[in-house]
């Protein structure tokens, strides 16, 4: 009787959301206001618009990961003895994420794209842009064809892009939007194509949003304003632009890598996981390929794939980005292939100090530049709007923030310390010398950044989503690549769930 009434009560809570999406949605879809009685997107009615109501379209490579509520940390024996990843209950958001690292090929259309719009007059952007190739050199193995094949090789195509730094990982990120939003308003009828984009006159979607570029418009979109020129620029609010692509976030990465969606029965986890998949084991025992490693990556000093006939992961250096099996969110290469940087600033307290809804640290809070006149100021040469950090008098009133640069906060800034003589050895209170003394004492500072995940070069303990390690944001290596993240906006229930 017990089980019959959990089972109604479960099935009654499934229906009851059901029910409050559909109504949501319904309210939305209104064709008259509520509050006004005056109808919606009628131009003899002033012309307010309101978009129709739909599930947004996944951008190109992402996979839904619905979020939840998990233990966040290690779930292996500590043998660093770091501490720096305590477990603690978190809850994420829903979230898009590539199903695969961002490969070679991928790599390659940025830098092909950024040398037909910027090469002739900023040679400069594409130097920065560039991988370091010369992270495979080691003074004691010839690795030095790698240097010049394993970017560029076709037969490298579908391998993960390394040499690669946070800073430049997330311009990819940024370029990735661009390109991604410009294709959807030339699929929507709103822009032609335009061949001749160069320097500050390419496609921004900022910029775009801003009135700060025009583009080869088509059909435009119908401005139903009854003021208006009868054609107007799309906005955010119409529905047709993503969301950003962005790095993933330390506790996203984490979520997604685990994959704990295979492991959850009547609301809760049976099972946690050191790995993203069940047990404790780093061998399939599918019939076909019994013994072979479910991932890239180092199982004893020497052993990068195994005996000649008989490989065991098949791989001595990075492997396509779509090898092996994928977690239950369908993303590959979760553990090992490459390590891949997230979006956190790494501090080893963050289990003590960090949010448990969407941890996060490395915040810094800005607006967008304005003229003295209030509007936004003009983009810069390449095209990009400016920013510039909040002042401490702009939040002076606020009780959430107190100013703009939150990454040390309560870890390294002038109110997390004790020591009476911060402000004679350091005027600025985002400083984190009294906390971390970057080069003497520790080798953190606020440009540490984490990555997450075992690499073709590491052993079986960091192949656990739980473990943390850091390297500076301009720093790179030859096992650390990185995938790109999304916002889900509107329910947070997957499309599969809600039908």
């Amino acid at each position: 009787m017990n089980q019959r009434r959990h089972h109604f009560m479960k099935h009654r809570l499934y229906l009851l959301i059901l029910l409050f999406a559909v109504l949501s949605q319904a309210c939305t879809n209104r064709k008259v206001s509520q509050s006004t009685g005056w109808n919606y997107n009628d131009p003899n009615y002033g012309g307010f618009e309101v978009a129709k109501v739909k599930e947004p379209k996944v951008g190109p490579g992402l996979v839904a990961i619905e979020g939840g509520t998990f233990l966040m940390g290690a779930t292996n024996e500590d043998f660093l003895f770091e501490w720096n990843n305590i477990p603690r209950r978190v809850t994420v958001s829903s979230f898009f994420m590539d199903e695969t690292e961002v490969s070679n090929l991928d790599y390659l259309e940025y830098i092909y794209w950024l040398n037909r719009v910027y090469g002739d007059d900023y040679p400069q952007v594409i130097q920065q842009a560039l991988p370091d190739t010369l992270v495979w050199r080691d003074r004691l193995s010839y690795n030095e064809p790698l240097v010049e094949l394993y970017f560029r090789h076709p037969a490298y195509h579908d391998y993960p892009v390394v040499g690669v730094s946070w800073v430049q990982a997330n311009e990819y990120a940024n370029w990735r939007t661009d390109r991604v939003n410009e294709l959807m308003l030339i699929k929507a009828g709103i822009l032609d194509y335009d061949p001749d984009q160069k320097n500050a006159d390419n496609f921004n979607t900022e910029a775009y949003l801003a009135g700060q570029y025009e583009g080869l418009v088509r059909k435009g979109k119908a401005d139903l304003d009854p003021s208006g020129s009868g054609i107007r620029t799309v906005r955010f609010e119409d529905g047709i632009l993503l969301p950003k692509y962005r790095l993933p976030t330390e506790a996203e990465w984490e979520y997604a890598a685990l994959g704990l969606v295979g492991n959850t029965k009547s609301g809760r986890i049976v099972e946690r996981r050191v790995y993203p998949w069940n047990g404790d084991g780093l061998r399939t025992d599918h019939k076909r390929y019994m013994g072979s490693f479910v991932a890239n990556f180092k199982p004893g000093s020497g052993d990068y794939m195994g005996v000649a006939s008989n490989l065991n992961d098949g791989a001595a250096i990075p492997a396509p980005v779509g090898s092996y099996w994928p977690n239950d969110y369908g993303l590959y290469n979760m553990a090992g292939n490459v390590a891949e940087w997230v979006l956190d600033v790494y501090r080893p307290l963050s289990f003590e100090d960090m949010s448990d809804y969407n941890p996060f640290r490395g915040n810094v809070f800005e607006n967008k530049k304005r003229d003295p006149d209030g509007s936004i100021a003009q983009k810069d040469s390449l095209g990009r709007l400016q920013y510039v950090e909040i002042t401490p008098e702009e939040a002076a009133n606020r009780k959430n923030y107190r100013r703009g640069y939150a990454i040390n906060y309560r870890d390294g800034d002038y109110a997390s310390t004790i020591q009476p003589d911060w402000v004679e050895l350091s005027e600025d209170p985002n400083s984190t010398f009294k906390m971390y003394d970057y080069g003497n004492t520790s080798l953190i500072s606020d440009k540490s950044r984490v990555y997450k995940g075992g690499s073709w070069n590491d052993r079986a303990y960091f192949l656990s989503p739980g473990t943390r390690r850091f390297l500076n944001e301009d720093e790179a290596s030859s096992s650390i690549g990185f995938r790109c993240a999304m916002n889900k906006v509107g329910s947070s229930l997957s499309s599969n769930r809600k039908k």
